[in-house]
């Protein structure tokens, strides 16, 4: 792999992006990846500091329009993520120069694998980039913890038995949804920021600390 790395300005803050994607276990450790901006979604999402404040309602408004993701052809979309379960580590820019990246979008399907089943899908390039956008809103300096990704019918099928959470007809099933949160952020804040941006379904679930986000049709619940 080469050293070779990118800069890219996102509004006033610069950072720097490793070309080099990298999975790695936990006792191996990786190698960390800066992902910052904190103005990345200011026009178009209203994330003022009243509205995250923890104790206020989500802004009705929120919930009224849907908003598309705000990227340009030529800007990178990095990803930092943990695996709660398998203690992998993901540190990835999958796209980049006006396209995904193939290597670094199959090293994505395998860390998102069904880890009971050691199955592997495609997942949803736009899950990815919600994910991005979320990050980015939330101006964390964490990777995503990743509870759930892909999942097969049996393995969603028994979890689904075991807790009334789970849809029997699951968008992790084809690949479309994670189950997520941020170390360093609320998650009634993780929870928001999605809801912000309404580009398809939000589940909220404090007590397994988990937000739920998905390419659906949008829709929120929990």
């Amino acid at each position: 792999m080469g050293n070779a790395s990118t800069k890219e300005t996102i509004g006033h803050f610069d950072k720097i992006v490793s070309r080099r994607r990298i999975v790695t276990t936990g006792a191996l450790g990786a190698a960390s990846l800066i992902l910052a901006g904190k103005a990345l979604a200011a026009n178009w999402v209203r994330l003022g500091s009243s509205s995250l404040n923890h104790n206020q309602p989500v802004a009705p408004g929120w919930l009224q329009t849907r908003y598309s993701l705000p990227y340009s052809q030529s800007t990178p979309r990095a990803l930092a993520i943990d695996n709660v379960h398998t203690g992998e580590r993901i540190r990835t820019v999958y796209y980049e120069n006006g396209q995904y990246i193939p290597g670094a979008l199959q090293e994505i399907n395998y860390f998102f694998r069904d880890y009971r089943a050691n199955e592997v899908k495609a997942i949803d390039p736009r899950l990815l980039d919600l994910l991005h956008t979320i990050h980015q809103t939330l101006d964390s300096s964490k990777p995503f913890n990743l509870i759930s990704g892909y999942r097969t019918p049996a393995t969603n099928a028994m979890l689904a038995a075991r807790s009334e959470g789970v849809a029997r007809h699951s968008m992790h099933i084809e690949g479309r949804a994670a189950d997520i949160n941020v170390p360093d952020r609320q998650l009634s804040i993780l929870q928001r920021v999605a809801l912000a941006l309404q580009f398809g379904g939000v589940g909220y679930y404090p007590q397994s600390n988990f937000v739920h986000v998905d390419t659906g049709r949008v829709r929120h619940w929990g």
